[in-house]
């Protein structure tokens, strides 16, 4: 992994690009509750025009529900992983859905929740298939959640592992991968053939960096820690600003009017 010191200047645009977008923390700055977070409309705008530029190629890939991916940024329904990969909608609006048996999450719900009322500032988030333990409003007990999510996940047996990312820890199916979900994408038309470029802000988009580098795609760190991904930029405005720019190359090379 490389440090934020070490990091390149972000690459040319280049107009074969495909897409791939991680959400919070990338295109939203992160809120002390999921359902808290800011949508400009800037953003909808830019994604909406990126989409058009890019033939359909963009996807979001994100560790939020389809459903509640749809529902922040309405009235938009990009192609999207959600819960890590576990659903997926293509190119052509189709939603896929790993078969995952979630009977054993309910004792691990139940478990959670009963930590969460003796640790004031813990709020859980059930995405369906992933439990996720929020404490950005209890920092000071971070390594008691994470201790707590790792023995829940270790005890739900080779299914499922623990996974950390910004003030969260989550229990999620071993089949859960940003990775092989862009790999899925790419198989398919309007991603083919394209040169894949993902960017993301967390420990859980490293996945996803680690299959762009290995395809010779782009991969961006968003925000400081090190990471995998050989650019950088420093916040969710720098992303809006550099999918913006990108939209402008694609109009001046099709010779349109940009303002």
């Amino acid at each position: 992994m490389m440090d934020t010191r070490t990091q390149p200047d972000l690459p040319q645009y280049a107009p074969d690009w495909a897409f791939f977008l991680d959400v919070d923390g990338t295109l939203l700055e992160l809120a002390a509750h999921p359902h808290d977070v800011q949508v400009r409309p800037e953003l909808i705008a830019a994604l909406h025009d990126l989409h058009a530029v890019c033939d359909g190629a963009v996807a979001l890939v994100t560790g939020r529900s389809l459903a509640d991916l749809d529902a922040i940024l309405m009235p938009e329904h990009l192609p999207a992983a959600g819960q890590h990969g576990l659903e997926r909608r293509d190119g052509l609006g189709r939603v896929r859905r790993r078969a995952i048996d979630t009977t054993a999450l309910a004792g691990a719900h139940a478990a959670l929740a009963g930590f969460a009322r003796t640790h004031p500032g813990m709020l859980i988030e059930d995405k369906g298939a992933v439990l996720a333990l929020h404490y950005r409003q209890a920092g000071t007990q971070a390594q008691a959640a994470r201790a707590f999510v790792e023995s829940l996940a270790a005890g739900l047996g080779p299914g499922y592992k623990a996974q950390h990312g910004k003030m969260v820890a989550e229990i999620k199916p071993v089949a859960a991968d940003k990775g092989t979900a862009i790999a899925e994408f790419v198989r398919e038309p309007p991603f083919r053939d394209r040169t894949p470029v993902f960017i993301g802000d967390d420990v859980t988009d490293e996945d996803g960096f680690a299959y762009v580098n290995a395809v010779g795609g782009v991969s961006v760190k968003v925000g400081a820690g090190a990471s995998a991904a050989a650019h950088r930029l420093a916040d969710a405005r720098a992303v809006l600003d550099f999918l913006e720019g990108y939209v402008r190359y694609r109009h001046r090379a099709a010779g349109d009017a940009v303002l």
